[in-house]
């Protein structure tokens, strides 16, 4: 009689549709792809308002195992990786579940701490992988303003309003200030990294921290990444050959439109015009193109 009853429950658990079969293994999938804090109008960059609520649904996945993260990013905005770092690392401990990021094209500069949220790091051969430094460009157009006889008039209230203004010869003590900040952004850059890989690291501070990147090999040996892999391979020789790889994508709407997150709705609704939007499409094809992309 038992074992009747084995083999009937066990019948009834083939008739459960996958996501309640307790006995397969669920990893949830989230994609962070893109340029991060980079906004157009049509193309929001990566930022906590635009994937918070699909981290969320990801970690909060009935019989979830693991998190896995697909990065694919050159970087972008420091305090917007951040944001994106730690509410991954906040809810895999709130959840207790380990996360894997999976590297694809680039994890670099932002796109790699978005990487390191997870507590293991796996590349394809091709992926470019570092630069952990920080980088901030403008132009000068002042020789230009003078040819053309354009006289520039701007007034403030505070001697620094208009530090770097291109608009203006450049000034060694505004360089040296904004020189200051990125040394200050970078030392935090360098305290992530040391915490989450600890150990791992085995390449000299002066090497890891130049702003330099690497193919995944390269990285693999620095201990920067953990291994060749991708990720159906991965997950099926860690959980088996049945796990369930879910992608969780922004949610949509009735009309199949993307239900923006926490402030987002805002943010789309007062979009900049066509020179904004042209302006941010360049610097979204410059980092991927500081990296051959």
């Amino acid at each position: 009689m038992p074992n009747f009853l084995t083999r009937f429950a066990d019948f009834l658990r083939l008739l459960l549709p996958p996501p309640f079969r307790v006995e397969i293994p669920i990893v949830p999938v989230v994609r962070l792809s893109g340029a991060i804090g980079v906004v157009t109008p049509l193309r929001p960059g990566l930022m906590l308002a635009s994937v918070a609520r699909t981290l969320e649904r990801a970690f909060a996945m009935r019989g979830a195992k693991a998190v896995a993260l697909i990065v694919n990013s050159p970087g972008g905005s420091p305090a917007q990786s951040h944001l994106i770092f730690r509410r991954i690392r906040q809810l895999a401990e709130e959840k207790e579940l380990p996360v894997i990021a999976f590297i694809e094209d680039v994890g670099a500069s932002g796109g790699y701490m978005l990487a390191c949220a997870g507590d293991e790091i796996v590349c394809d051969p091709y992926s470019i992988v570092g630069s952990i430094g920080v980088v901030g460009g403008t132009f000068g157009f002042v020789e230009l303003m003078h040819k053309l006889g354009i006289e520039r008039r701007v007034y403030t209230a505070g001697e620094r309003k208009v530090m770097l203004d291109p608009f203006q010869p450049e000034k060694p003590e505004d360089v040296e200030r904004i020189k200051a900040i990125q040394k200050d952004i970078h030392a935090h850059f360098i305290a992530l990294v040391k915490e989450r890989r600890g150990a791992k690291l085995t390449g000299g501070d002066e090497t890891l921290f130049s702003g330099e990147f690497w193919v995944a090999d390269t990285a693999i040996g620095l201990g920067l990444a953990d291994r060749i892999g991708d990720l159906r391979s991965t997950l099926r020789a860690r959980f088996g050959d049945k796990v369930r790889m879910p992608l969780i994508e922004a949610e949509r709407g009735f009309f199949g439109r993307l239900r923006p997150g926490v402030g987002l709705d805002r943010l789309m609704t007062n979009r900049p015009g066509l020179a904004d939007e042209l302006v941010s499409a360049l610097e979204t094809r410059a980092l991927w193109s500081r990296y051959g992309l």
